[in-house]
């Protein structure tokens, strides 16, 4: 529990300090290319994705495509609810990097967009006591609500004045705001979307980061680590579980990215070639004096579709005998 002045325990070992060193690396790397903060279709892609990962983990049961759809103003079949979390997520989402981390109101304001029409207590603390359940197991009793307040004042606070490392403090943030339980519902959707303002607050990118992803998949470790922590009175475990799925988002990241600086100069030739014009893709092999259509397709065309760079004319039937390609405004020279 966060007690007035009261710093949250929490263990450093060795473990925690190499993933930190690592994940500094990765992170260097990545600034390098900068791919990222060039490229606003990977940005969203990833956006939805952590979108997805995090409802998710709250078992709402829509799949990666109808998520994108829903984000993308198409109508699907589904739970009214269901939708409604999409939606409100993508929103609070697009909100959460203009939010300061240190303003208990900027919570408020988060968790009220987040859970709009989900629950009557939207933007505001709980009034009522909550347990975390396993099926059918009490695996954790919240404190009071009447100390819910306060116990996030201090851990704001905390976090603002705390001289420890970013990382470190974003998990131990991410680990006492899951333990205080502040709201009705919705805490663990926002617990994880403040550590990756807290985090972005630090170094931008991760503004775009999908950790959500890892988590949903080690989501059975991802709740018995809060509760041997909570057994424990110790969230070190928490933090270098947290730390090495960072580490692997950004080591998957890097990695794609060696192969996309890779294909970068190939896709600028290709829209450099185009210009303004509409081309078929027999007209572009021509254009560029290839003569493997593979190749193409494989070097040129998809990436440079998947990057965002260039479009189709007929996007909604890609294999039309009619179809053509064209820059995008304000593609990469």
């Amino acid at each position: 529990m966060i007690e007035k002045g009261y710093v949250p325990p929490y263990t450093i070992t060795d473990k925690t300090v190499n993933l930190i060193s690592a994940i500094t690396e990765v992170i260097t790397k990545i600034t390098i290319h900068d791919n990222m903060s060039n490229n606003p279709k990977l940005r969203r892609d990833n956006r939805i994705r952590t979108i997805h990962a995090s409802l998710a983990i709250e078992n709402n049961s829509l799949s990666l495509d109808q998520v994108t759809d829903i984000i993308n103003g198409k109508r699907i079949l589904g739970a009214p609810d269901e939708i409604c979390e999409v939606k409100n997520a993508f929103e609070a989402y697009n909100k959460l990097l203009e939010l300061n981390p240190y303003s208990v109101k900027d919570m408020l304001l988060a968790h009220k967009i987040l859970m709009n029409e989900l629950t009557d207590e939207t933007g505001t603390f709980r009034s009522g006591g909550v347990g975390v359940f396993a099926g059918e197991q009490l695996v954790h009793t919240a404190p009071p609500a009447n100390q819910v307040s306060h116990l996030i004042k201090d851990l704001v606070d905390w976090a603002k004045k705390a001289e420890v490392h970013p990382l470190i403090k974003s998990c131990v943030f991410h680990y006492e705001f899951e333990f205080i339980h502040p709201f009705a519902d919705g805490n663990g959707r926002m617990g994880r979307m403040w550590q990756t303002l807290l985090l972005f607050k630090w170094k931008s990118l991760f503004g775009w980061l999908p950790i959500e992803t890892l988590i949903k998949e080690r989501q059975e470790e991802y709740y018995k680590v809060l509760g041997e922590c909570d057994h424990s009175a110790d969230s070190g475990k928490f933090v270098e579980f947290l730390l090495t799925a960072i580490y692997d988002v950004l080591y998957e990241i890097a990695d794609t990215e060696q192969v996309t600086v890779q294909v970068t100069e190939q896709v600028k030739k290709l829209v450099t070639f185009m210009g303004d014009k509409e081309y078929s893709t027999k007209e572009l092999i021509a254009l560029l004096g290839l003569k493997h259509r593979p190749s193409f397709r494989d070097n040129y065309l998809l990436p440079a579709l998947e990057l965002g760079y260039i479009e189709m004319t007929i996007p909604d039937k890609p294999n039309s005998s009619r179809q053509k390609y064209r820059r995008v405004e304000n593609a990469v020279k």
